[in-house]
């Protein structure tokens, strides 16, 4: 059945912006009119190394023409080399792949309760998360970050989950009893605002874990792979997780997601406990490999952490600039927020109109997501566009314009 006049056949969850974009080049998108847009949203902190890297389509087109799917009905080299890059350079010990960060979320609530039951603990099912998390789409994911907006008309909500009203100690030791099997937390809030978890709570939370029998699981699907300026953001802290779930940059722009964890808590999940029949295809793994390869190399995330201590300098003037706009700078590395004064769409569209892209947050904040080997000619080109953006905003406030 075709769509009506001025339809489509599209479900309409997302309420999506006008603009086709057909081709990309590092921080560029190009539409199909021919309008160039900077991209600092990444497609949601997906684009690591930005759009068309050759190292990244090099690597895809050379393995497209090889092989593209087998299932994990059969060893896929690619994996194990991916596997033992991302263990070497973390605290895990195994991982499984997957194909997003909902698939990367649930499996590692999965693997968490898996644990407990392994070691005759069944009862122990309770993850508690903390407000303002998101952890993606799924029921359970959703029902683990607890947003009524998102899991109104969809029925039951799964059980076994609570939140924390704020991170403290003192507040999560009250929900603590004998069914609570593990603690899920961002080590930065996305969606939520770009909310940066305090280092020293991510260490009391270690010690928490540690003392109650609890297990410890990190979402950085968003915050992973480089974008605060170590590979992942727990990593600030001198902390590590029992479980972490990563995706959105590991890909670089390809689908991909990943459960980490170590080998006392991944060695649970035997076969026919968890499954994905595209997850970790060659295809993935060969892009995959290529991200890692670029962020892990010599003076690469040095230079990310130079790039952002440039970036946020030229956005706290502009904080101090239109105070009536944007009232604080959040975030840590190249995963930024700015909290708006005024509505958070309403900067996001200024901006749209002087060609740059941005990403809205909760908590009434705008995402700054750009690649992370953004040029500083183009961050040059931001810092007018947001000049320019606030400064509209603030005619049209006062009604000059």
């Amino acid at each position: 059945m075709s769509p009506t006049e001025n339809s489509s056949n599209i479900m309409p969850t997302y309420r999506r912006t006008d603009l086709r974009f057909v081709s990309g080049a590092g921080a560029w998108l190009t539409t199909d009119t021919g309008d160039k847009y900077l991209d600092f949203g990444s497609g949601i902190a997906v684009n690591t190394l930005g759009h068309a890297h050759p190292r990244l389509v090099g690597a895809l087109q050379t393995q497209a023409e090889k092989l593209w799917h087998v299932s994990n009905l059969y060893d896929i080299p690619g994996q194990e080399a991916l596997a033992a890059h991302l263990c070497a350079e973390s605290f895990a010990d195994l991982v499984f792949f997957c194909n997003s960060g909902a698939e990367a979320a649930e499996g590692m609530i999965k693997t968490m309760r898996k644990y407990h039951a392994t070691h005759n603990q069944p009862a122990r099912v309770t993850l508690i998360s903390f407000a303002g998390a998101f952890h993606g789409r799924t029921l359970a994911a959703l029902a683990a970050a607890g947003n009524p907006d998102y899991l109104q008309g969809f029925g039951p909500a799964p059980v076994g989950f609570a939140q924390c009203p704020e991170f403290s100690i003192a507040a999560l030791e009250e929900l603590v009893d004998d069914t609570t099997a593990g603690i899920l937390i961002e080590p930065i809030q996305g969606e939520g605002g770009v909310r940066a978890v305090p280092p020293a709570f991510l260490r009391d939370l270690r010690e928490f874990c540690d003392a109650h029998g609890l297990l410890l699981g990190f979402d950085e699907v968003q915050c992973g792979i480089g974008r605060t300026g170590r590979l992942f953001a727990h990593e600030w802290a001198g902390v590590t997780p029992d479980v972490m779930a990563i995706a959105k940059g590991i890909g670089g722009g390809f689908p991909l997601g990943a459960i980490l964890a170590t080998h006392a808590v991944g060695s649970c999940m035997q076969p026919g406990s968890h499954g994905s029949t595209y997850g970790g295809n060659p295809l993935a793994m060969a892009v995959g490999k290529e991200v890692l390869d670029v962020v892990c190399a010599d003076g690469f995330l040095e230079t990310v952490n130079d790039t952002a201590g440039y970036l946020r300098q030229q956005l706290s003037a502009l904080v101090d600039k239109y105070p009536d706009i944007v009232s604080e700078l959040r975030g840590t590395g190249l995963m930024i927020g700015l909290k708006c004064v005024c509505e958070n769409t309403a900067l996001v569209a200024s901006l749209r109109g002087e060609r740059m892209l941005s990403v809205p947050a909760g908590e009434n904040t705008v995402r700054l997501l750009p690649p992370l080997n953004i040029e500083r000619e183009d961050i040059r080109f931001a810092m007018d566009a947001l000049e320019q953006a606030c400064a509209h905003l603030r005619d049209e406030k006062a009604g000059t314009v």
